[in-house]
């Protein structure tokens, strides 16, 4: 199946590593040109370069007002055009309700909840017909996940903001999608299981809930959200799409 991914451009941001990279690889086998974005310099030129000739490396921190419009400009500059954005970041600190600090709220709501709110709504600025912006949230905008209470407090409303746009951007042809993973085997996803008493312990019985019985890979998260950011998938808007294994228990 023909994507239609073939030189369009994307940002994709928190991209040098786990579920943005993942997506970043897929959309740039399939043909596409990708910005790809984190906050140190070198480590998003590296993750480029791994990626080939169709990326490039930009160092940028989501919770800076400057960025989304640098990045729209850099993709324009780099690859002449600007079709979409997969908006990502790293997750926010762990811990139950008396455990996170108000620096950490602060800190999390300026890069996981307004940086998001503004890199879309300047991706919407520019996208014409045919564009799609993408959220990679959290299986937590459906289901809290016991430790993530930053994420649990955050997912949710940013999922209402994507669907609020996704209504407003769908007469101007442009579609607004979000991406909920749960167990995908990343780094933050083993660190998470790290704080654990016994790490191994805690996977099995994570996968033991799972209908599949296993984690997802980063590849297969990469590939559900490079169908949607896709020509492919023009008729998807304003859903939240679970990639889980079957882990949400409703429908």
């Amino acid at each position: 199946m023909d994507l239609g991914l073939k030189d369009r451009v994307y940002v994709a941001t928190g991209a040098t590593r786990g579920l943005g990279n993942a997506t970043a690889r897929e959309l740039t086998a399939d043909g596409a040109k990708v910005i790809v974005t984190g906050r140190d310099e070198k480590t998003a030129a590296d993750a480029a370069s791994a990626l080939g000739p169709n990326a490039v490396g930009v160092a940028a921190d989501n919770s800076d007002p400057g960025t989304p419009d640098r990045l729209i400009a850099a993709a324009r500059e780099h690859f002449g055009g600007f079709d979409g954005i997969l908006i990502s970041v790293g997750g926010p600190p762990p811990g139950f309700v008396a455990d996170n600090t108000d620096e950490q709220w602060t800190a999390s709501f300026e890069s996981v909840f307004l940086g998001a709110v503004r890199l879309a709504r300047a991706a919407a600025a520019e996208l014409g017909e045919g564009g799609v912006i993408g959220f990679v949230l959290s299986g937590s905008v459906y289901e809290p996940i016991p430790g993530l209470t930053i994420s649990n407090g955050l997912r949710p409303g940013l999922a209402g903001f994507a669907k609020s746009l996704a209504d407003e951007l769908g007469p101007r042809g442009i579609r607004v999608v979000g991406l909920l993973p749960a167990r995908i085997d990343t780094d933050r996803l083993r660190e998470l299981d790290g704080l654990s008493a016994d790490p191994e312990a805690t996977r099995a019985a994570n996968e033991s809930r799972i209908p599949l019985r296993r984690y997802g890979t980063p590849e297969e998260f990469g590939r559900t959200a490079a169908f949607l950011l896709s020509p492919a998938a023009s008729y998807l808007t304003g859903i939240m799409m679970p990639v889980d294994g079957g882990v949400r228990s409703g429908f």
